[in-house]
């Protein structure tokens, strides 16, 4: 029937040229063009964009492409590095309701020059009632981020998944080392003077654990009522709680449970008995829970003491107690 369809289409084409010009009546004026999504105002397409945008297609077009429209993203995850965000985008991604790019667009950090219509082309298509998301676990640490996401829209919700910060760091640090074998050691790069006992801020690993410093940036442009702050460690001990917790925040039916759920323990964290499009069962990658270092304990309790009064402050801002001490 479909390829009658196209048929029956083509062959249209040609005969009602041929009426036209025998001076049947002309087709009425088409309606001029939607405005822009809200809050891209104002903005001009390169042509580059207007080339790369499918959502102005004619029918044939979009019946290949899908339904749906792209829009901006609702909603966004934006931190924290090693807190736990690929498992929660990859959890969220089983309800029907959400649309999230896979890859990190980045683009309040690193492409914001190339502007919304660059941006908004990333998203994946939504129907109505469908939210869009990504996540770009930089955004947290990012100074000019608060700003961007506010001028995009006032509305966007805001998503941290937070974890211990002395566990965060060794995590980060075990990322980079099976990247750069060769780097200096944990220790070695925690203090800027170990006799001393200064630990070094300036190494982002160290510093992006410093929540509530981060979190002062983001009050300054959104409400704390619409930022929700996920626990790494309950992400994996309690995946269907959290989950809840993050479904009721964006207005979702609580439709991922308990039965999406296993516990790998070779992996030592949850996974999922069916993923986004595909009956088999999903586990992070290899990337994932890598093994980490052995790192001197005597480190380890200065930098527990180092984040102990930065994870007071943090606990009162937000309401919640991450059980860190």
């Amino acid at each position: 029937m479909f390829f009658l369809w196209l048929y029956m289409f083509y062959s249209c084409a040609g005969s009602c040229a041929g009426l036209a010009a025998r001076g049947s009546p002309a087709p009425p004026r088409l309606a001029p063009p939607l405005p822009p999504a809200p809050g891209e105002a104002g903005e001009e397409n390169s042509l580059e964009e207007q080339r790369a945008a499918p959502d102005g297609a004619g029918p044939i077009s979009s019946f290949f492409n899908g339904s749906g429209t792209k829009r901006l993203p609702q909603a966004i995850i934006i931190g924290v590095k090693k807190g736990g965000t690929r498992a929660l985008l990859e959890f969220l991604r089983v309800h029907p309701d959400v649309r999230a790019v896979g890859a990190e667009p980045h683009f309040f950090d690193r492409n914001y020059e190339r502007g919304l219509a660059w941006y908004r082309d990333l998203m994946p298509r939504t129907l109505e009632g469908q939210i869009t998301m990504e996540k770009t676990p930089s955004y947290f640490v990012t100074k000019e981020a608060p700003a961007r996401i506010s001028s995009m829209s006032k509305g966007t919700k805001l998503i941290v998944v937070v974890r211990d910060p002395v566990t965060r760091a060794i995590s980060d640090y075990t990322q980079t080392l099976s990247k750069k074998p060769d780097i200096p050691t944990f220790e070695s790069l925690t203090f800027k003077n170990r006799t001393t006992g200064l630990i070094d801020t300036s190494w982002s690993a160290i510093q992006i654990g410093i929540y509530a410093k981060h979190l002062e940036n983001w009050l300054l442009y959104f409400p704390i009522g619409q930022i929700l702050f996920v626990s790494g460690e309950r992400l994996i001990s309690d995946p269907a709680g959290e989950l809840g917790r993050v479904q009721d925040f964006l207005g979702l039916k609580r439709i991922i449970t308990d039965k999406h759920f296993y516990f790998n323990k070779t992996k030592g964290f949850p996974c999922l008995k069916k993923a986004e499009g595909s009956s088999k069962p999903h586990c992070l990658g290899k990337t994932k829970g890598r093994t980490h270092p052995d790192i001197d304990q005597e480190v380890v309790q200065r930098l527990r003491d180092f984040y102990r009064p930065f994870n007071m402050k943090f606990y009162q801002m937000t309401g919640q107690d991450f059980g860190w001490d």
